[in-house]
């Protein structure tokens, strides 16, 4: 029995009995012991979920996939992807002599870190979700975080399954000579264009560095692209989704009708990464349509609060994840407010400039009435919105609890769109104002 470990299974079940939750155990564990990951002795499956965009809501619905085949799962179901997250989740879940109590693994890994753990975790499969320019003081360039990936991917030998409508993601499988390589695309749909206006990264070859042919995009870069001097992304997709039905958030693969969990192309992507899942792992692929069918976005991802009228929160950290919870807000009808939580803080990038590559504009919808700014940067996204010529339709309102009070006053719907480190203080806000007219 190792004290080191009992020591951070104490302090963990003593927050939640506290009701916190939070990564301090992890941070104890590696501090006691840097290589305390290593030290997990984990199951046959552990599938790992990485990349820009979705990595929570695909990582938790290939663990609840998973438990629909009648797998036990151990998850970090609330997004804490960083090392001391992992450490709390795995030693949360483990027996005093560091074995991990489950059939299997799911973790979703924040794509800067991965490199570090990688080896340590011992991954069966992993998932990449897509490539997207995201947070560039602390990130930094998308073509640093691909070549620290494409460096993993070398010596990999377990399934590696990839969003095929991603130049960057593909990229990988030039490198993964040794892994079984799984891709899933999605086909033409009605909301697919020809051409795209939105900041993307996917525009030239990576063989041959000519421009890539697209015959339509789904959003920014992603859609189906080929290069016609070498044949760079021409893949036969393991799982090809077909006949999207944004109406009936339905969609078809190989004959086979899914439900979406949301009406929205990236919930069809999440989708259809987990049916891929399901293919490389021989599970039932009819489990993880139970899933869809059931399966409540939480955690600040299309998460609905009762105020005065309905009130949707949204997490965004770059420019595609904006544009895209704003195609989803002006697809819902009706007149709505909207309030944006705008964050410099460390997990945030302190560098907001993303924002005027974010296409605002939309927002200068009739159905928009009115746009509160608020957080640590309330000022700047005020601005951002004055050059699209909604100034008349602007309020700041700095304090956080002040801007969801005037919400639940205009008696309207409403959406907030909030930067990671303002999220779970907001949605903290949504549950006490929405407490008040349980009462």
């Amino acid at each position: 029995m190792s004290i080191r470990l009992s020591l951070v299974k104490t302090a963990h079940s003593l927050l939640s009995k506290a009701g916190r939750g939070g990564s301090l155990p992890g941070v104890l564990a590696l501090k006691m012991d840097p290589k305390f990951i290593e030290k997990m002795i984990l199951p046959d499956k552990v599938i790992l979920v990485s990349g820009t965009n979705g990595k929570t809501t695909t990582s938790n619905l290939i663990a609840e996939a998973l438990r629909a085949n009648g797998l036990s799962v151990v998850n970090n179901h609330r997004g804490d992807n960083l090392n001391v997250g992992i450490a709390t989740t795995l030693a949360s879940a483990s027996d005093n002599q560091f074995h991990v109590q489950a059939d299997a693994v799911v973790l979703e890994v924040d794509e800067l870190t991965l490199y570090r753990q990688f080896h340590a975790l011992k991954p069966s499969a992993l998932v990449i979700t897509n490539f997207f320019r995201d947070q560039l003081d602390r990130a930094g360039e998308m073509e640093t975080i691909i070549r620290k990936m494409i460096e993993l991917v070398q010596d990999f030998e377990g399934d590696l399954i990839l969003n095929g409508d991603d130049p960057n993601v593909l990229r990988l499988a030039d490198a993964a000579s040794h892994a079984r390589v799984h891709y899933f695309s999605v086909a033409e749909t009605l909301r697919s264009r020809t051409i795209s206006d939105e900041a993307g990264e996917g525009k030239f070859c990576p063989r041959c560095g000519k421009p890539l042919y697209y015959s339509y995009y789904q959003y920014s870069h992603i859609g189906r692209f080929r290069c016609p001097y070498d044949h760079f992304g021409e893949i036969h997709p393991d799982v090809l989704v077909s006949n999207v039905d944004f109406d009936s958030s339905s969609f078809t693969v190989d004959g086979t009708r899914y439900h979406s969990f949301v009406n929205s192309i990236y919930g069809v992507y999440n989708c259809a990464s987990v049916l891929a899942v399901c293919r490389a792992l021989g599970l039932k692929e009819e489990k993880a349509d139970e899933v869809f069918r059931t399966y409540v976005l939480n955690e600040g991802r299309n998460e609905v609060f009762e105020l005065s009228r309905p009130c949707t929160i949204n997490l965004i950290k770059n420019p595609t994840g904006a544009n895209e919870v704003m195609k989803f807000i002006l697809e819902q009808p009706g007149e709505k407010n909207i309030c944006i939580f705008l964050n410099d803080n460390d997990q945030d990038g302190h560098d907001v400039s993303w924002i005027w590559d974010a296409h605002f504009e939309r927002l200068n919808d009739p159905d928009v009435k009115t746009i509160v700014c608020s957080g640590r940067r309330p000022y700047d996204m005020a601005l951002r919105l004055k050059y699209e010529g909604l100034e008349d339709r602007v309020k700041v309102i700095e304090s956080a609890s002040e801007a969801i009070e005037w919400l639940d006053e205009a008696k309207l719907s409403s959406h907030v769109i909030s930067t990671y480190t303002a999220l779970h203080s907001t949605r903290a806000i949504l549950r006490r104002q929405a407490g008040r007219h349980q009462k």
